[in-house]
């Protein structure tokens, strides 16, 4: 696909899951939560994850609560890092958890299940960020929360 004719905003869902997550992340393996964006607007984040057996967050078959709640900051580090390289063509910046409130986890995903986060930010001003995150299990609810982030202004790669 042509970077070109993308509107960086509001680019095709094939555009943005053809991104390697590593190149928007401060995160790198081990530790890295998320396999892939799917959808990226400025308002709507989603990724997709399948949980991997070697997952330093998998206990008993299981991915932890701990490690949801990881995914859903990594989902939202993967739309601050997509803004700053798509949209703003700068480095990655470092997003630091303000506050989670409601962390709610209704399942734990095992291992070899496809995860969906839906990161859906409600506010965003001097760079802090305030989202509602949902993660789903093939359609259903299994985790909700929200999430405050305070992106920092060094920039890292």
């Amino acid at each position: 696909m042509e970077e070109m004719n993308i509107d960086f905003s509001y680019p095709p869902n094939e555009f943005v899951a053809s991104i390697d997550v590593h190149t928007l992340l401060p995160q790198q393996e081990p530790f890295v939560m998320i396999g892939s964006l799917v959808h990226f607007d400025m308002t709507v984040t989603i990724s997709e994850t399948k949980v991997d057996a070697n997952n330093i967050f998998v206990e008993n078959s299981k991915f932890s609560a701990t490690g949801l709640l990881e995914n859903i900051a990594q989902t939202c580090a993967a739309r601050i890092g997509y803004i700053n390289k798509y949209i703003n063509k700068k480095g990655i910046q470092i997003g630091l958890i303000g506050a989670v409130r409601n962390y709610e986890v209704a399942e734990l995903p095992k291992v070899g299940e496809s995860i969906r986060t839906i990161i859906t930010v409600k506010e965003e001003v001097f760079g802090m960020i305030l989202a509602e995150a949902v993660v789903e299990h093939e359609g259903v609810q299994i985790a909700k929360t929200e999430m405050k982030i305070a992106v920092t202004e060094e920039e890292i790669g």
